[in-house]
């Protein structure tokens, strides 16, 4: 009987190898060839589970989206009576990615954002991804409250498109030095509790 191969297993497979080879030289230094040897399967096996280098980079640049949200979506079931705001303060710091275990997602995520400047299947990869978490954002700060009877109530989708820029953001300042995490996630801290305020 032929061996049966677990297609979705091994297209995980390499994308792990992808983002460890995109974490170790940027995605420049990702070739077929490496990743095979990292993923320590052969060259055809790859070429089947992706016709192309540029397909297999969108399969990963999804893999490292789906984990974070699977971080978030973990956090939310652990604690299913936590209000919508302080839901939104985990899942805004997830998407960040300010914890030092996530720091070599970090690096591997602004890869991909650098690479999407120049590639449109990664570019659509990302806003795909973006308009995604973008939603959630805003739906969490509209369930958070309805406003505090300003004349002017809080704009759910603004800012969610300003809390998604302020983690983006700080994510790339952490990972040069221009700030610690520490400040980071004070500069985060205190969005959120203005966001609060206004909201509550």
């Amino acid at each position: 009987m032929p061996k049966q191969v677990d297609h979705e297993g091994r297209r995980r497979l390499i994308a792990e190898s992808v983002c460890r080879l995109a974490d170790e030289r940027g995605l420049e230094g990702v070739t077929l060839r490496d990743v095979a040897a990292r993923a320590q399967v052969s060259m055809g096996a790859v070429q089947r589970c992706f016709r192309t280098k540029e397909e297999m980079l969108v399969f990963a640049l999804g893999y490292v989206g789906e984990r974070i949200g699977e971080r978030v979506r973990a956090r939310l079931v652990r604690s299913p009576a936590q209000s919508a705001g302080t839901a939104l303060g985990y899942a805004a710091t997830e998407v960040a990615l300010l914890r030092e275990e996530h720091r070599a997602e970090a690096r591997v995520w602004l890869a991909f954002v650098a690479q999407a400047a120049v590639s449109e299947s990664l570019a659509a990869a990302l806003r795909a991804n973006y308009a995604a978490l973008q939603e959630s954002f805003a739906q969490l700060i509209a369930e958070a409250g309805p406003g505090d009877g300003r004349a002017e109530p809080l704009d759910a989708h603004r800012e969610a498109r300003t809390l998604l820029a302020l983690a983006d953001g700080l994510t790339a300042q952490v990972l040069i030095g221009h700030l610690a995490p520490s400040e980071a996630q004070e500069v985060l801290h205190a969005h959120l509790c203005r966001l609060r305020t206004h909201s509550g």
